[in-house]
């Protein structure tokens, strides 16, 4: 099981990491961004955030050697305020803070969390032990207008209505209970072209329960209000986003912010190598703002 930081170089590079600095990785993960941190600079120090404890526990132990220079601390990001305010830590005196959300490579390579349609597992999706439901009650109970509603609002399906409409049909047969289940009822919906496509046809879907299970779009506007409150002045935030949505609310807060001044006038992607090298890099996006 192993994790490649997206925009690893561009995304700490930019922050501009100082002696003796204090930063926050709010999306920790497999800890690729807090290490380049350290490694970039001595005596610089990281508080840690993931809200899932299982990620957290393997995380903590690979970066055992770093261990004077990281506070570990399982939470999810908008609670950034109570994070750093129970580590004594005041408003403005953090130098550098960075998201690097979505999905991590941890999470879909434990098959049993329910985020692949590749691999059978029960129909979870849940980044942490906060979320108020699982994938599996959304599919199963929501009705089939407001199914439809967030497959094509999260998801960015096309085929969102045929979609909803085979899975409310499916479950009512019986109740979908697993990963693969609900990608066959997925396929079932789909016209052929669309099976044979790019992507899997199952992907939009599955990324549309993702994000409402875990509210991630409602916890990143939180988040990016909370971050700027303890940046200290000439301290950055970079983000690193996935999907048009959420890249659309960095834009979005980042020019609409008065104290923010933005650095990256176009979002950084990653060059041709890195996306040839890692797959999942290709839809990244990498946003970067200082505070005035």
């Amino acid at each position: 099981m192993s994790h490649v930081s997206v925009l690893l170089a561009e995304a700490v590079s930019f922050l501009n990491v100082k002696p003796d600095g204090l930063y926050v990785d709010a999306t920790l993960g497999g800890g690729g961004h807090t290490v380049k941190i350290l490694e970039s600079i001595p005596r610089s120090k990281v508080i840690a955030l993931d809200r899932d404890e299982k990620i957290l526990e393997i995380t903590k132990e690979n970066l055992k050697g770093f261990a004077d220079r990281i506070t570990f601390v399982k939470a999810n990001f908008r609670d950034l305020d109570k994070v750093l305010a129970g580590l004594q830590v005041p408003p403005g005196s953090v130098d550098g803070i960075i998201f690097d959300l979505g999905v991590s490579s941890f999470q879909l390579d434990i098959a049993s969390r329910g985020f692949s349609f590749r691999t059978e597992a029960p129909l979870d999706m849940r980044m942490g032990d906060d979320a108020k439901y699982d994938a599996a009650a959304l599919v199963n109970e929501l009705p089939q207008e407001e199914l439809e509603r967030l497959i094509r609002t999260f998801g960015e399906e096309n085929f969102a209505g045929r979609i909803a409409r085979v899975i409310v049909e499916s479950r009512q047969v019986r109740r979908i209970s697993t990963t693969l289940e609900l990608a066959e009822a997925i396929s079932k919906a789909v016209p052929s072209f669309y099976r044979h496509g790019k992507i899997h046809p199952a992907t939009r879907t599955f990324q549309a329960l993702r994000i409402a299970v875990n509210d991630e779009l409602g916890a990143l506007k939180e988040g990016l209000i909370k971050a700027l409150n303890y940046l200290g002045q000439g301290g950055r935030m970079a983000v690193i986003s996935f999907h048009s949505m959420e890249d659309r609310i960095v834009k979005d807060y980042f020019r609409g912010e008065k104290a923010l001044q933005v650095i990256t006038k176009k979002p950084v992607v990653p060059g041709a190598a890195e996306t040839l090298e890692n797959r999942r890099s290709r839809s990244a996006k990498l946003r970067v703002a200082e505070k005035l």
